[in-house]
């Protein structure tokens, strides 16, 4: 049995090719991938993304999970080494969503936004907060990204500047993908969370808080997001994340009854942000105030429809303590308390040359070490 993080309990798709194949749908087993056109034939393994795949529904995505399993446990079968793939952004994206679900993330930055008033504005214990991203920028991990420009405006500025950002932040999060669709005039409640999600992604919803500052009001975030957001190759499938629920946080507020189903689907993930190389934080993603099922419930209860490859994210992850907070805005505390790594260096912000990578695990069937793998990007600078 693999110990890597990629055994049979989590068994992950991915769009991968080699020399000798053109991209197709494959499974991370050990340190290979098994190609699943070769190994099974239907014509959904053998497209560019998964899409077609996810559009089949729950009860295709239960038995093919099967007969992996199956074909993996029984014999070994000729696996692709990891080494000699190519990893390809795994979902034509149809539509992209980014919620703002973590309480500790909210409370933080209201407090260095907002020092003398109430962290959370009125509404956030009642409702998850979103907004509406752009897919044309979603990319697979390591893919460089370009460091944005735009107009900023400090508070001392007379009047706006336009120049590349300064405030390069990270947003360590979970993504959620969406593989049956539901139509515009209806809503999918979270008791079907499981019938619609097909599985779940590492994302980096990367920011440029210069420019979203000067943006953000009073109709919130645009160029400041979406530049790029970057996900993980390897889609962890819902069955496999069965292992990892459990309950929500206290509640203050009662929610309304459309909130209230769903809040089973709470997960307990580790994850974890690097820079260069070196740990900076460790945030817990089951201390999430919304649930992903809460948030498809809320993306569709005024009537908006969902689509095969609709992606939406949780937001930044930061748990209570120091060590957990999910960007560098946190990190570094609204950039007043600089960041010192292990060699001497400091960051408040990233800076050109920087490479940010996410990692996620979590307790998978039998007490398997699962894995997300990782999803990073290195930073360039600023075109022209």
């Amino acid at each position: 049995m693999p110990q890597n993080g990629f055994g049979l309990a989590n068994l992950p798709y991915g769009v991968f090719s080699t020399p000798d194949r053109s991209p197709r749908v494959g499974v991370r087993y050990g340190d290979g991938v098994l190609d699943l056109a070769e190994a099974f034939g239907e014509t959904y393994f053998a497209t560019a993304t998964l899409n077609e795949l996810m559009a089949q529904g729950r009860q295709v995505w239960d038995r093919e999970r099967a007969r992996i399993t199956r074909l993996l446990s029984e014999r070994a079968p000729s696996l692709v080494p990891i080494e000699d793939v190519t990893m390809h952004l795994p979902i034509k994206v149809a539509d992209y969503v980014d919620f703002y679900a973590s309480e500790h993330h909210a409370s933080n930055v209201g407090r260095i936004f907002r020092p003398d008033a109430e962290p959370l504005l009125p509404n956030w214990r009642h409702l998850p907060v979103g907004y509406h991203g752009r897919s044309s920028t979603i990319v697979v991990s390591g893919t460089d990204i370009v460091r944005p420009s735009g107009q900023t405006k400090g508070p001392q500025d007379d009047a706006p500047t336009y120049g590349p950002c300064r405030r390069l932040d990270v947003e360590v999060e979970v993504g959620y993908i969406v593989g049956v669709g539901a139509p515009m005039g209806g809503r999918v409640s979270g008791a079907e969370f499981a019938d619609h999600v097909f599985g779940c992604v590492l994302l980096n919803d990367w920011s440029a808080r210069d420019i979203q500052a000067w943006e953000y009001v009073p109709l919130g975030p645009h160029l400041g997001k979406s530049f790029a957001t970057s996900i993980s190759p390897w889609v962890v499938p819902l069955a496999a994340l069965e292992p990892a629920r459990t309950g929500p946080p206290a509640r203050t507020v009662p929610l309304l009854p459309y909130l209230q189903e769903g809040e089973d689907w709470a997960l307990r993930l580790e994850l974890e942000l690097e820079l260069n190389g070196e740990t900076v934080s460790r945030p817990p993603y089951d201390t999430m105030y919304f649930t992903g099922a809460q948030m498809l419930a809320h993306l569709t209860v005024n009537g908006a429809a969902l689509s095969t490859g609709d992606l939406y994210g949780s937001g930044t992850v930061s748990g209570p303590e120091p060590d957990q907070r999910g960007s560098f805005l946190e990190l570094s505390w609204g950039g007043t308390e600089p960041l010192t790594l292990a060699d001497g260096s400091q960051r408040t912000f990233l800076q050109d040359g920087d490479t940010a990578t996410i990692r996620g695990t979590f307790t998978g069937a039998g007490g398997e070490l699962c894995s997300f793998g990782e999803v990073t990007g290195r930073i360039l600078p600023a075109a022209g």
